[in-house]
């Protein structure tokens, strides 16, 4: 099976480049992209059970790879959660799916954006990483819109082995995120 094309563009050209632009010595001072977090919310799913089966199945078509439930960490008797409670969906994604993720969320899925201008240079966390959030789930082409009987949004969490933002602003912007100009 071939090498993701975000892959070999990172190992072959990206790397030397951010070498030379980041003045480091050697290539494995680098900053890379360690894992792609997608965790989707469903608040509804205290009173309908169904929403996680749905948002597991949505998430395990975006990601390519099987997502698992999140479940609540304490009780809260005004929302009517218990702990333990599935609420959400989560996957993570490393290695050859990551680069497939990010390849198909940047040619695909953020151009079916409405009104997209770029993404915000400002969702850093101060360890180098980028979280994006996502409104509707019907920006990727592996969700059918006729099938979709709930809009739910999800954040994207980008997380690189680099505790600078800076650097891990180059590196995506490198490899191909739509920024925001300042």
């Amino acid at each position: 099976m071939a090498s993701p094309r975000l892959k070999e563009k990172y190992t072959k050209e990206l790397v030397f480049t951010l070498k030379e632009q980041m003045q480091y010595k050697s290539v494995m001072q680098v900053p890379r992209l360690e894992s792609i977090c997608i965790n989707q919310g469903v608040g509804a799913a205290v009173s309908d059970k169904k929403l996680i089966a749905t948002a597991i199945e949505e998430l395990s078509a975006i990601a390519g790879q099987k997502a698992i439930p999140t479940k609540a960490k304490k009780a809260i008797s005004n929302f009517k959660l218990r702990e333990g409670m599935p609420i959400g969906a989560t996957v993570t994604l490393r290695g050859k799916k990551m680069y497939e993720f990010l390849d198909r969320l940047i040619a695909l899925a953020l151009p079916r954006v409405r009104d997209f201008k770029g993404i915000s240079p400002k969702s850093f966390d101060g360890r180098g990483n980028y979280t994006l959030g996502v409104r509707e789930q019907i920006i990727f082409p592996e969700i059918s819109i006729d099938k979709v009987n709930r809009m739910v949004g999800m954040s994207i969490t980008f997380v690189t082995n680099t505790d600078c933002d800076q650097e891990a602003h180059q590196l995506l912007k490198a490899l191909g995120m739509p920024f925001k100009d300042k």
